[in-house]
């Protein structure tokens, strides 16, 4: 190499990292922004939708979640009537909708059961986190929907126009 070329190396490394990080804030800048409950309701118009999205490490997330999914659902449709709903959950809670998880957690599955057969809104887990537990779409219950995977279930609703809405974490809808 020429002395000018290992002079121009570190230099274009550096433009290569400058370039990189540019690419990354632009890509991000273009990612769709989670809404707020108040912000949708404060909002003129309606939506195309709203697609409810959980995701916790906490087993027992659904039993804060759902309640908080189906109040939010309720001022909804009070301000836009014909506004169509889906809740998307593909984190640890979602293992709480197993036909097996059925017993000891009843609550769960009547909320969730009458989220969809009540309200209209597809309940939908992620098959591909289910089946790091060796589960499938046969191990829930009908009225839950196993989606191939749940970001891209959110993503086919965003591209709908749709509005994501992540509901607060159980730590914080728990209460004090």
């Amino acid at each position: 190499m020429t002395p000018r070329a290992l002079r121009s190396a570190p230099q274009l490394r550096s433009l290569a990292r400058m370039l990189a990080a540019g690419v990354a804030l632009l890509l991000l800048s273009h990612a769709t922004p989670a809404a707020t409950l108040e912000g949708l309701l404060a909002q003129p118009n309606a939506p195309a939708g709203v697609v409810f999205e959980v995701v916790d490490r906490d087993p027992r997330a659904l039993e804060y979640a759902l309640p908080w999914v189906k109040q939010a659902a309720r001022r909804l449709k009070a301000r836009f009537p014909a506004l169509p709903m889906a809740l998307v959950t593909h984190g640890q809670e979602m293992f709480a909708l197993k036909d097996g998880a059925r017993g000891t957690n009843p609550a769960i599955h009547q909320l969730a059961e009458s989220l969809s057969r009540d309200d209209g809104i597809p309940v939908h887990v992620c098959e591909t986190y289910a089946g790091t537990r060796g589960l499938g779409a046969e191990d829930f219950p009908a009225y839950v929907d196993v989606a191939p995977e749940g970001p891209a279930q959110i993503r086919n609703y965003e591209a709908l126009d749709y509005v994501r809405l992540v509901v607060p974490r159980a730590a914080t809808l728990k209460p004090r």
